[in-house]
């Protein structure tokens, strides 16, 4: 049963699954009163606790307390009531890279009782599309330094009526920012109920199509107050480092949401490559870092040649499957464990992992407190130790699709099938096996081989197609396409690069394919699937 309601814009909860569709929630330990705004929670609770003068945010050169912080989001949400007609539900995409001007427009859109709907900077204009309108979105806030996709969209969109620029840097120079800036640092935040959508994850499915999750403001400080203070034990004195994107949930919690919700910093990189991380991580001492073991990888190397990252206490790797080598060398040279996990985005964040006093290499751990996981058949019958099967979760998160029929495959009798093939032992100590659909995982990114396949089939010199995840040293998997070419179309290193740069700017290019194929035809069932599996058995 939920709890009331302040939304005057009734879409959100209107398109949530029918209850019989909702996995279990074991809300036990996690009380909220009826009413509660996680945009307030975060910054002016803080204040009012005593840490108005303690850093919140690092990043583009300045640092900002709790108390700046919390006056510039109340600007910006009167901004967003006052000036451009934000009511309670309406759902508000922000487009930005890791800036603290990003996190302060989704705090602001929070306090206004907006659903918020955060994008990665790399989206091209027709993912854009799809996400806009899957969400019914009214107004978007963009970083003035990356318009032109998002005014694309607008310009075609049924929804979208306004895109308001504000500027991504320190400098406060953008329309946004303008109308913000005499705009009183008090705000009476919206008395939205616990169980209001706040937040819509989108994430891809293996089609391509996105599917939007829908996250209620309870569900945002669950995962603080259970994961980030059970198993990181976060503290005030903690600064936070991390790469993944705070569009993704993974990325809003463990740089967003774990450091605000007990007094910590956040550091935000737009660029979070491994040497700018390790720079952030000497400069002010970073203790926590969220990233992929690719990152650790490179970490590794920089240590080797005089790095200090001896401040780092918890490096916490997720995105990708941790390789046990990885773990060995960064425990013999730090003297510290690395915390690897599994997460998903319907359920927002980390809800198995390793702890600081039991981690072991090639094991993803045990269950956080409040989440129970079994592994299971087809059939839903939890399996003996040591097999592999599915992986079945449930605890005080859990998977609400936005108006998705998927939703009936990802929850069975109220366990969350996560769609990946795990193993447990007769310590109970989980391990992961497989990847149990078509989802390509490549440095921590999702990528959707059919998605990757439509886009290569947008270009003339493809007949058709196949895209699969082929094992990578360096980045987990690699996304690799086989190419059947148009008649008469030269296979050469000057046609791959052709089809690389199409990929690159038709959808975002961290999906373009890595390595290109060429094949006389797709290997196909007698009804004319492309059979990917044996793509994957092709020899190098």
């Amino acid at each position: 049963m939920l709890g009331p309601s302040a939304h005057v814009d009734t879409f959100a909860r209107d398109n949530l699954p029918p209850s019989e569709q909702l996995p279990d929630f074991l809300l036990d330990g996690f009380p909220y009163p009826d009413h509660i705004n996680v945009g307030v929670e975060l910054t002016d609770a803080m204040v009012a606790n005593g840490f108005g003068d303690h850093t919140a945010l690092i990043g583009n050169g300045r640092r900002r307390t709790y108390k700046e912080l919390t006056d510039w989001t109340n600007r910006l949400a009167h901004a967003l009531v006052e000036d451009y007609g934000v009511e309670p539900g309406n759902r508000v995409l922000i487009r930005s890279a890791n800036n603290p001007a990003m996190v302060a427009c989704w705090l602001a859109a929070t306090k206004a009782g907006a659903v918020v709907v955060n994008t990665m900077p790399l989206l091209r204009e027709i993912e854009l599309t799809k996400i806009v309108d899957k969400a019914q979105v009214k107004l978007a806030l963009c970083d003035t330094r990356m318009m032109d996709e998002l005014v694309n969209c607008a310009k075609k969109s049924d929804y979208l009526q306004n895109v308001v620029g504000f500027d991504g840097t320190a400098n406060h120079d953008a329309e946004l920012d303008r109308v913000a800036l005499n705009k009183a640092v008090q705000f009476d935040a919206v008395d939205t109920g616990r169980d209001d959508v706040c937040l819509l994850g989108f994430t891809s499915g293996t089609t391509g199509e996105p599917k939007a999750t829908m996250h209620f403001h309870r569900d945002l400080l669950i995962i603080a107050d259970g994961y980030a203070k059970e198993v990181l034990n976060v503290t005030p004195d903690d600064v936070f480092v991390g790469s993944p994107p705070l569009a993704f949930t993974f990325g809003l919690g463990g740089l967003a949401v774990f450091p605000l919700r007990f007094g910590a910093a956040a550091t935000l990189l737009e660029e979070a490559s491994p040497p700018n991380m390790i720079e952030i991580i000497q400069t002010f001492g970073a203790t926590v870092s969220f990233t992929a073991p690719t990152a650790y990888r490179a970490m590794l190397a920089a240590m080797e040649e005089g790095a200090d990252l001896s401040s780092l206490r918890a490096a916490v790797s997720a995105g990708e499957t941790l390789p046990a080598p990885v773990f060995e060398d960064w425990v013999r040279k730090t003297g510290k464990p690395m915390l690897d996990g599994i997460g998903a985005t319907e359920l927002l964040h980390i809800f198995i992992t390793n702890r600081f006093d039991d981690a072991q290499p090639a094991a993803t751990g045990r269950p956080v407190t409040g989440y129970e996981a079994r592994i299971v058949d087809d059939d839903m019958n939890e399996l003996p130790r040591g097999e592999v099967g599915k992986l079945a979760v449930r605890g005080p998160t859990g998977c609400r699709y936005l108006a998705d029929d998927r939703q009936k495959a990802y929850v069975r009798d109220g366990w969350n099938l996560t769609g990946d093939a795990f193993s447990q032992d007769e310590d109970g100590v989980f391990h992961f096996a497989a990847r149990a659909d078509d989802m390509i995982i490549s440095a921590g990114y999702n990528i959707a081989g059919p998605e990757v396949e439509a886009a290569l089939l947008s270009h003339p010199d493809v007949l058709e197609c196949g895209v699969i995840g082929a094992p990578d040293e360096e980045r987990g998997q690699r996304v690799e396409a086989h190419v059947v070419l148009v008649d008469g179309v030269t296979r050469d290193d000057d046609c791959v690069k052709r089809l690389k740069d199409h990929v690159k700017q038709t959808i975002a290019p961290y999906k373009y394919p890595r390595v290109v194929k060429f094949i006389d035809a797709l290997p196909k069932t007698q009804t004319g699937k492309v059979q990917r599996f044996r793509l994957r058995e092709t020899p190098e």
